[in-house]
């Protein structure tokens, strides 16, 4: 079945005098629909809600409830802002979630490059106080907790794309990815190597940390220079070992970003199918 959608911004949260915007993609029909928060990729310093548009308006049409958020990024705030933002967002996505046409129990996330870092680190860690600092006065009892996280080529490890595009930068052009964008961005951003490692969703669960692990669905191209294999690797043995669940599918021989850049392509169309199945699957 494929729904109309109704596309509508709103601000869902302020600082100062900057407001911060959700674009809100609604199936039109009787609910309660799945809730998707979705979280645009960049290197945590570019792009905008916008960016993901293809998946957004895809998922949307087969009945789910999409929320692209903006949040702060440098040079505005570097880490841990962002996590603050989307936190805030899907707390106050849930205590509006019965109006929208969903329900607070509800809601899944998803990203796209650093996205999904964003995505999956936030989910492993809902209750940290770093990143539940802003208050939702209309409903302080809700978390943000969620109930499945979507992964389309993540940043999964900070640290290691950090030393990977360095490698790569000293090795000279021409380069196989865009380092010299990359590097600003990781260090605009983090701050630290400190702070990448501490941040890497791989080393909190090689670390013990006591953490979430929702079912994730984790896709990717084989052929994807700016988000290295062994790092994808490191994290799913990582987080089977704890426990958690992970679907795993490899794209054999696409690239970096191809569900976005080869719209209508095999590859796209069977990438933006399997999230929304692992979407109604997992959210019902």
């Amino acid at each position: 079945m494929s729904y109309q959608v109704k596309v509508e911004d709103i601000e869902y949260l302020r600082h100062g005098n900057t407001p911060y915007l959700a674009t809100l993609y609604r199936p039109q029909g009787s609910g309660p629909f799945p809730i998707m928060v979705e979280l645009h990729g960049g290197a945590w310093c570019r792009s905008d809600r916008h960016g993901d548009k293809v998946i957004h308006e895809a998922l949307a049409k087969t009945g789910v409830i999409v929320a692209a958020l903006d949040w702060r990024q440098p040079p505005t705030a570097p880490y841990p802002a962002s996590f603050q933002d989307i936190h805030y967002g899907i707390r106050w996505l849930k205590s509006r979630a019965i109006e929208l046409g969903g329900r607070p129990d509800m809601v899944g996330s998803m990203g796209n490059s650093s996205g999904g870092h964003q995505a999956m680190l936030l989910a492993m860690r809902p209750l940290d106080p770093r990143y539940s600092a802003l208050p939702l006065a209309a409903a302080p009892a809700i978390d943000a907790t969620v109930r499945c996280v979507i992964m389309t080529s993540p940043v999964i490890d900070p640290l290691g794309r950090y030393r990977y595009a360095k490698d790569v930068m000293a090795k000279g052009k021409p380069y196989p990815v865009a380092v010299d964008e990359l590097l600003p961005c990781h260090d605009a951003y983090w701050k630290t190597e400190e702070a990448m490692d501490e941040g890497a969703p791989a080393s909190a669960l090689e670390r013990g940390e006591k953490v979430q692990l929702p079912p994730v669905l984790y896709l990717q191209g084989t052929d994807d220079h700016a988000h290295p294999r062994p790092h994808l690797d490191r994290f799913v043995a990582a987080y089977r070992k704890a426990g958690g669940v992970v679907d795993l599918e490899l794209f054999e021989g696409e690239g970096q970003g191809f569900i976005m850049r080869k719209v209508g392509s095999p590859a796209s169309n069977r990438a933006l199918e399997m999230i929304a199945e692992f979407t109604h699957k997992q959210i019902r």
